[in-house]
């Protein structure tokens, strides 16, 4: 079904994460966390080609683009911000303490933003899953999480797929009861980012495992793609044929060694899936926090 995974990006991440495939303007989007830096990327031939880069001064997570406004809602710092084409940032709201960050972040069927967080020591409960509202309103979902990460739905928006890295396992919710079932426990590494498939099939990146794995919506898997790093963050399908899978990577925390080891660590990687997938969903509804 897939071809090999080979990087495409010149640039190397040191937490390469959030890939998210924008059909409108035909772009990659990814970004550095603790850099705090988006990149926007078009395909040329078969490599990523980066037309900007834009920095908003404090850990970036995850970004959606907002439906009615020029830019992309983002999952950043402590909280919420917008950052327009031209890198102005506004700050919307602080939900988190001090020693608590934003983490992954995606917007549902209806354009509402989840967003989920942790503690910069990953202490167990310490973050959150909260999601904002049409009305610009936020709302905790779940009161707690370690590492709360990749999310996704089913496509008929029924079943909601969440990873809990700090926990190492991969959730099917009811997306408004918020009750839900361990779908996948993997037996190397942890779910990190994931995004689901036309077919209803997640793809995961597998974290500390060095694997993207495709899962049937029952947990079971259809596909194992290896990859040359240990470290794979984040998936997004698109591209020019629409079926093209990118995976974001990084050498968070690797020793001088380990990176002479994985050279290519960081940077995204592609492969033909024969697939395809929505592309990044945007945000539909007030900023929250805004008085603008």
């Amino acid at each position: 079904m897939a071809g090999d995974l080979t990087p495409v990006s010149v640039e190397a991440a040191e937490l390469g994460e959030c890939a998210r495939w924008d059909a409108e303007r035909g772009e990659l989007l990814w970004v550095d966390i603790m850099a705090g830096v988006l990149r926007r990327a078009v395909e040329d031939g078969d490599r990523l080609r980066t037309v900007a880069e834009l920095s908003i001064g404090e850990p970036l997570s995850a970004i959606a683009p907002v439906a009615d406004r020029e830019g992309w809602l983002c999952a950043a710092g402590r909280g919420f911000r917008h950052l327009a084409p031209d890198g102005t940032v506004t700050r919307l709201l602080d939900t988190e303490p001090e020693d608590v960050r934003m983490n992954d972040a995606a917007c549902d069927l209806q354009g509402r933003f989840w967003a989920g967080s942790m503690a910069y020591d990953q202490r167990a409960g310490a973050g959150r899953l909260q999601r904002c509202d049409p009305d610009g309103g936020v709302r905790v979902v779940l009161p707690t999480a370690t590492i709360a990460n990749g999310l996704d739905w089913s496509p008929d928006g029924g079943t909601l797929y969440y990873a809990d890295s700090g926990l190492g396992i991969l959730t099917a919710y009811d997306p408004e009861t918020m009750t839900g079932r361990v779908l996948v426990r993997p037996d190397r590494g942890v779910v990190d980012g994931l995004t689901v498939d036309d077919e209803g099939a997640i793809w995961a990146a597998l974290n500390g495992g060095g694997e993207v794995r495709r899962y049937a919506p029952d947990g079971s898997t259809l596909a194992v793609l290896p990859l040359p790093v240990s470290q794979p963050t984040s998936v997004a399908i698109g591209g020019a044929s629409g079926r093209r899978l990118f995976v974001t990577t990084a050498f968070e925390k690797m020793s001088r060694e380990q990176r002479a080891r994985e050279p290519e660590a960081g940077r995204v990687f592609a492969a033909e899936v024969g697939v395809g997938a929505p592309p990044v969903r945007p945000y539909r509804g007030k900023l929250p926090g805004f008085q603008g």
